[in-house]
């Protein structure tokens, strides 16, 4: 089996399967731009758990800056300790949770606030700011893109190239 047939059997998006063309995974992970399809594939070709939640850990870290609820930063430090085998499936499952709920009541509260602002704002702040976003994203996509290399990159090659073997 090529690389590209193993994306086809596991349903990569087509963008995903245009941009990997003929390339090894070697080259995948080394090039891809995108943290996402890297998680993505780890999480359809099985790689540890640990390693996986451990490279999420690290990633939502980057915006812990962001973060106002303290469930959602607690949820950060457990998934890095279940990552470094400091915490267990337990504890992980518990934070997750309380962070889902963190996240719930946030996205409520920021959905009125968008309101509020898009009534207030004229077109052009907007604009503004939404480019502005759009640069610490870009910035961030990047951030996490390389986290992803670096915690799954050679597990992700391993179990890949374990599939096309078989």
């Amino acid at each position: 089996m090529t690389f590209k047939e193993l994306l086809i059997k596991l349903n990569a998006c087509e963008e995903a399967r245009e941009w990997a063309g003929d390339m090894p995974i070697e080259e995948i992970v080394s090039t891809c731009r995108r943290g996402d399809w890297l998680l993505w594939l780890a999480e359809k070709v099985d790689v540890d758990l640990r390693l996986r939640t451990l490279a999420k850990g690290h990633c939502a870290n980057t915006v812990r800056h962001l973060m106002t609820d303290e469930r959602s930063i607690k949820a950060v430090d457990v998934a890095i300790a279940f990552g470094e085998g400091k915490a267990t499936r337990e504890e992980l499952d518990a934070a997750a949770y309380a962070a889902y709920a963190a996240a719930a009541a946030a996205a409520a509260a920021a959905y009125a606030a968008y309101a509020a602002v898009a009534a207030a704002a004229d077109a052009a702040y907007a604009a503004a700011a939404a480019y502005a976003a759009y640069d610490a994203v870009a910035a961030n996509r990047q951030q996490t893109v390389d986290i992803f290399r670096e915690y799954i990159g050679e597990a992700l090659i391993e179990k890949v190239n374990q599939l096309l073997t078989k």
